[in-house]
């Protein structure tokens, strides 16, 4: 068989007020290939970079390991083992998609091994599945920003156009985790109608900001009051770095990155002024912390080489 490479991209989900929404892929890969095909159930994992300890080398919790699968059974075959060489570059649980991209690594590494390969969007409902929602896995899977709607087992989406002109973006990332599990459970059951509706406000805001190129208004469309003022407490200086960023001048808007502890700033100039204060800001409260200057990711999941020699009948 010929190797399978895949490479997909980090992302960020909810950018304020999208929350389970609106997510965006952002320039930082994992990249996933398949060496050999082995017999069922023989999995053979090299991780290097993140996770690259013990922590996902054993393929019953290797959430890409299992969502290759699950994309056989779905498809009524039996799925074979593989030797699987994984460079993830993509922080965990840090609020930027890591499971995301394990989901939708592994189903498309499934998908490549078909005789015919199968679209990337008749590939989504099943990723969505898996994950649990679409904010995150759609614009892994296609690139750009991505506004999703996963109601009732339906999934309807719209791939948004280009970034704005001059739009860079930073990502601070604390040395901290935060499983989006944990994250939920920091949520209120219900909220105050007001605050639903200021949220619907600036999240329709921020879409149509994003079409028109108008980074003015980002500052005030990923202000948010349905998750970010519970989940912002589970970080320690978060709530401040977004306090000081409100008066930067080189910050177009501020958001937690997903369900953090990760920040995404939109940044219009000047980024490495904007990386700087949120490190500061985090090392005040005894935080280490790294940053990644990004752009968006136009192109999503690219994969690359298979010849649907390792498969079973279709």
């Amino acid at each position: 068989m010929k190797k399978i490479k895949i490479r997909v991209p980090a992302t960020s989900a909810n950018l304020g007020a999208g929350f389970d929404a609106l997510g965006v892929a952002l320039s930082v890969y994992n990249v996933y290939e398949i060496l050999e095909c082995r017999s069922p159930g023989d999995h053979r994992l090299e991780i290097m970079g993140e996770g690259g300890g013990a922590e996902l080398r054993h393929p019953s919790s290797n959430l890409l390991i299992h969502s290759f699968e699950a994309a056989f059974q779905e498809w009524h075959q039996t799925p074979p083992g593989i030797h699987l060489r994984a460079m993830n570059a993509i922080p965990l649980a840090r609020g930027l998609g890591s499971s995301a991209s394990a989901v939708v690594g592994g189903v498309i590494l499934a998908n490549a091994l078909r005789p015919k390969p199968l679209s990337r969007e008749a590939l989504l409902p099943l990723m969505v599945r898996l994950e649990g929602h679409p904010d995150n896995v759609v614009p892994c899977c296609l690139g750009g920003l991505v506004v999703s709607s996963w109601t009732e087992g339906k999934l309807d989406f719209v791939r948004m156009g280009p970034a704005p002109q001059g739009l860079a973006l930073v990502v601070a990332v604390p040395d901290v985790r935060l499983a989006t599990e944990e994250s939920r459970r920091a949520l209120p059951e219900t909220v105050p109608l007001k605050d639903a509706a200021f949220g619907v406000g600036n999240a329709a805001l921020f879409v149509a900001a994003w079409a028109q190129g108008s980074l003015e208004h980002f500052a005030s469309a990923m202000r948010d009051r349905l998750h970010q003022p519970f989940r912002l407490k589970l970080v320690p200086g978060a709530e401040e770095i977004l306090d000081e960023l409100a008066k930067c001048p080189e910050c177009a808007g501020v958001a937690l990155s997903g369900s953090g502890p990760s920040i995404l700033a939109m940044v219009r100039r000047d980024p490495h002024v904007v990386a700087s204060l949120m490190c500061r800001i985090f090392a005040n409260h005894d935080l280490r912390s790294r940053f990644f200057l990004l752009e968006v990711d136009s192109t999503g999941a690219v994969v690359t080489g298979g010849d649907g020699s390792c498969h079973g009948t279709f």
